[in-house]
């Protein structure tokens, strides 16, 4: 039979969706199920979480590498085959220290499977690197809220349901990505560099690729301030009253908003070129860390949230898309795990962050602090943006 030639988004878009479905159960589970139902102690529990998050990174960039530099559907398999094979383990082995073990594989596995989803998407070849990113994007929000939703239903049942119905989605994962990822992606890829990469002349591939880098810094910061609201903000807010599932709430309106509004962000690319869209969409997302400094209720809390939330999808889907037309075809894999790593690096040190420094200074220094720390890296990234388009206009003229 002849192998399919081109990559379907959509099978690309539901594979994010079943992945941060499952991956959606486990990581809001960890933390209190090794507390309360193992025994461990909360530092044991931080540890674990920690070496989760080594473990995602170690998937990411492993994935990127293979690949590049082995075959993608072999590597697919490989990503999709651990993580099923981990959560489905679970359901029979889930005591201490298995349930750690376990989970740090089914980590690794995520971190393989987030990067493939990424590199099969820069490969799609009849629609737009923007389109097909925030199409993807609002399949993995649509996962998280169906998997945090979920985990609350099943937990009060039993944690063997809440790994069976996990391990549900990730076989159906493993089932999509056997009859449909297995694709020739060498011969996209001439269409694939042409469409994403007609705008960088080869002269400045190098400059390019430190803009890039720059953007990767960036990328840290945004997920060390977003990991804050994952973290010390359930503190913060029920320090100030405002119940638990007020907190939680927030998620689900998350999740909601921008199911809703990402179709919209959509029709923003004829009026707007990507990165300028992007750096709005993340000075957003940065500005809602400042205005915290002076929410005090729930009602300012929730309008705060719907500012972040536009800001992240503004500029969170276009960022792999942007990624995509700054390097080549040939270094896709490396540049999308590099852009999952940096993720995990900001979500791993934030809540250790935000710990330090609201001892040090309280919550209104540390909301300051992440806000400046993005508005630096963000002024870095659009000053050399100019220097670079400068450049070409040079080059443009000589030619």
């Amino acid at each position: 039979m002849k192998k399919q030639q081109t990559v379907k988004l959509k099978w690309v878009a539901l594979a994010s969706l079943l992945n941060n479905t499952g991956a959606a159960f486990l990581w809001p589970l960890t933390t209190m199920y090794l507390h309360n139902y193992l025994g461990q102690s909360l530092t044991t529990a931080g540890l674990v979480m920690l070496v989760m998050s080594l473990a995602m990174m170690s998937g990411n960039y492993l994935g990127g590498w293979l690949f590049d530099h082995w075959r993608q559907y072999q590597t697919a398999l490989l990503g999709v085959s651990l993580s099923t094979l981990a959560i489905f383990l679970l359901i029979f082995i889930h005591d201490w220290p298995w349930y750690a073990a376990l989970i740090t594989i089914n980590s690794f596995g995520d971190g393989i499977n987030a990067t493939i989803v990424n590199s099969y998407g820069a490969m799609v070849s009849d629609h737009t690197s923007r389109y097909v990113f925030n199409y993807i994007y609002m399949a993995f929000n649509v996962g998280v809220v169906i998997g945090t939703l979920l985990v609350g239903i099943l937990l009060p049942i039993s944690v063997v349901v809440v790994f069976a119905v996990a391990t549900i989605f990730y076989a159906i994962l493993a089932i999509l990505v056997i009859l449909t990822f297995n694709v020739e992606i060498t011969r996209l890829q001439e269409t694939s560099d042409v469409r994403n990469h007609q705008q960088v002349p080869k002269q400045l591939h190098r400059r390019w690729i430190i803009l890039v880098w720059f953007i990767l810094v960036n990328y840290i910061t945004i997920h060390l301030s977003y990991s804050l609201w994952e973290s010390v903000m359930a503190v913060h807010m029920t320090n100030m009253g405002i119940p638990f599932y007020a907190y939680s709430m927030l998620w689900t309106l998350n999740g909601v908003l921008i199911i809703v509004g990402q179709p919209l962000v959509n029709k923003l690319s004829p009026y707007m070129r990507l990165s300028t869209q992007i750096i709005i969409g993340i000075f957003i997302f940065a500005c809602s860390f400042f205005l915290l400094i002076f929410a005090r209720t729930l009602a300012a809390f929730i309008v705060d949230f719907i500012i972040l939330t536009i800001g992240e999808m503004t500029s969170f889907a276009g960022l792999p898309a942007w990624i995509t037309q700054l390097t080549n075809v040939n270094e896709a894999g490396h540049y999308q795990g590099l852009l999952n790593i940096m993720m995990s690096i900001g979500r791993a040190i934030g809540p250790l962050y935000g710990g330090f420094i609201i001892e040090k200074g309280g919550y209104q220094i540390l909301f300051l602090s992440v806000f400046a720390m993005m508005i630096i890296t963000l002024v870095v990234i659009c000053v050399y943006l100019l220097h670079l388009h400068h450049l070409q206009r040079r080059l443009n003229f000589e030619k």
